[in-house]
């Protein structure tokens, strides 16, 4: 076979030649990294958890730049492009720029399979490897102990909120879940755990190992009120600081888990406050509570298992007055969809259910079947519609929405993803002359 020359070849080939999308285990990762000689050379940072680990990345991102540091980020998954996932300086990598490193990871797999998230990880690693950063920043993908990510060892370990999501990879609980996440920490290294109230399997793996834990609410908490927060670690504190530009209940929490990796990392990444205030002014990250200027009011969220639904819920409550509101939903069939159905749906007028183009995703009419199963009430008298894309489900809710009325976007990355494909819609309701 001919190497792919577009990296649009390269994703189609990675598909093929491994029959499991998602198949948990390292072994084949280490032994291609090994062969690759990757090695970052710098402090690393690995995110793990539920929800929170973009916004995390894009916060810890955005502050080590303010600092003036060379900073490589691997996040996933990408809402538009696959360029997406690999970020030098705060932009997104050329496709072109990423050729060699898949074609060098083709050479050195040999006899191996790999999986698309196998082989993509390893090629943006090669890539993140030799574009000479002072930080690299890894996102995992799913659950932690036996994602692709973790064939790297981090110098400091995050691990975001835990919650009910990949059952059937991942396990039953959160004592089965934070378990694998848990699986990125390493020994005598620092592991930051953001979330307020973790699973004992988390603590219990952080013990074993020896790990240095920075627990909220213990070695670090926050305080503050309406305009201002605080932040006060083992050795740092922060005070008077401004809310982060990410919208949202929960980015507090995350925001100091933030803080937390860079004062573990003090000795080798020091961060001065000036960095801190401008990096959270600055931070931007689509897709997570974002709020679209114009009328009606538009939120893109990709909120897609039931503690991210009751976050996003959390804040629409606290946005001002909207007299209707019209969600644009799809999402995968694994998804705990009648919960998710149920927390949306006391502040929901219209549903525009939408087909997403995975064979794993859950159809527009399968959403609306269930949907009406549930018999679930409204704030009013509830209609629902489906459609073939999540484009032309928003274009039917700008067609019925007024200026005042409020549409929210949420579910999949493939939802989100696209309402953005063509850049952020235009907005104009019926009545706007």
């Amino acid at each position: 076979m001919s190497a792919p020359t577009t990296l649009a070849g390269w994703l189609a080939h990675c598909e093929k030649i491994h029959t499991k999308e998602i198949d948990l285990s390292l072994e084949r990762t280490q032994r291609v990294r090994e062969r690759l000689g990757i090695d970052f050379g710098v402090p690393v940072i690995v995110v793990a958890g539920t929800n929170g680990k973009g916004s995390t990345c894009a916060m810890l991102e955005s502050i080590a730049l303010q600092a003036g540091y060379r900073v490589g980020l691997y996040a996933k998954p990408h809402l538009v492009h696959f360029e997406e996932r690999c970020r030098i300086d705060g932009r997104s990598v050329a496709a072109e720029d990423l050729l060699p490193h898949f074609e060098a990871v083709e050479l050195a797999r040999g006899e191996l399979t790999l999986s698309i998230f196998e082989f993509t990880t390893l090629a943006i690693a090669r890539a993140l490897s030799q574009a000479a950063l002072d930080l690299v920043i890894l996102e995992v993908g799913l659950g932690g102990r036996f994602d692709a990510v973790n064939a790297f060892d981090g110098d400091c370990a995050v691990i975001t909120s835990i919650a009910l999501d990949h059952m059937e990879f991942l396990g039953p609980d959160r004592e089965s879940i934070g378990f694998e996440k848990a699986g990125i920490m390493r020994a005598g290294r620092p592991v930051v755990v953001s979330d307020p109230v973790p699973p004992k399997s988390v603590l219990g793996v952080a013990e074993t190992l020896g790990a240095d834990l920075y627990l909220h609410g213990r070695d670090f908490r926050v305080s503050g009120d309406r305009q201002q927060w605080n932040w006060a670690g083992r050795s740092k504190r922060y005070n008077g600081l401004a809310y982060p530009a990410l919208r949202g209940a929960n980015q507090l929490l995350n925001a100091a888990g933030v803080l937390a990796a860079f004062e573990a990392l003090q000795e080798r990444l020091p961060i001065p406050a000036q960095a801190v205030r401008n990096g959270f002014a600055l931070v931007e990250l689509p897709g997570r509570f974002q709020v679209v200027p114009g009328a009606p009011t538009l939120v893109l969220d990709v909120a897609h298992n039931p503690h991210a639904v009751a976050a996003l819920a959390e804040n629409l409550d606290q946005m001002g007055f909207h007299p209707r509101t019209h969600a644009v939903f799809g999402a995968m069939r694994d998804k705990d969809i009648p919960a998710i159905l149920a927390r949306m749906a006391p502040m929901v007028d219209h549903w525009h259910f939408t087909d997403l183009p995975l064979a794993r995703a859950a159809s527009a009419a399968e959403l609306a079947a269930r949907h009406a199963e549930l018999r679930l009430a409204g704030p009013g008298a509830v209609e629902t519609a489906t459609h073939a894309d999540p484009r032309a489900a928003l274009e039917a809710a700008l067609s019925r929405a007024d200026p005042t009325d409020r549409i929210v976007v949420f579910g999949s990355f493939y939802t989100v993803g696209g309402v953005l494909k063509d850049g952020l819609p235009r907005l104009g309701a019926r009545h706007v002359g």
